[in-house]
């Protein structure tokens, strides 16, 4: 059974760091690519950043380019993303997902709140 779940969401203020976690079971990790995702309170679902299954590439929302680094750790079964230079519109719920073949997997989501 798949399982997914996020971690080290909280408040931080604007311009300070966060890193998030998503631990990930059931299933060959190693194997698939993994991604981040967020959902604004009224706003639709985006996809933050991805990775593929070895790490070697990584794609990122142009929104967050520069500041968010998307990693993973295949031994832990772990994926990453390491926010900096927050701002107050990255206040979201972040969630990681799995696709396999056409079955998407969600986690249950992190509280991500920037504000003063």
């Amino acid at each position: 059974q798949v399982q997914l779940v996020e971690s080290g969401g909280g408040l931080v203020q604007p311009g300070g760091p966060l890193r998030l976690s998503c631990a990930a079971s059931g299933f060959s990790f190693r194997s698939y690519s993994m991604s981040w995702y967020r959902q604004a309170p009224g706003k639709e679902r985006e996809l933050v950043a991805a990775i593929s299954s070895s790490g070697g590439s990584r794609n990122y929302a142009d929104s967050v380019k520069g500041r968010f680094t998307i990693s993973r750790d295949n031994a832990k079964n772990t994926v990453y993303l390491q926010m900096n230079s927050l701002k107050p519109e990255d206040t979201a719920v972040y969630y990681c997902k799995l696709r396999v073949v056409l079955d998407d997997y969600w986690g249950q989501g992190t509280q991500v709140t920037v504000s003063s």
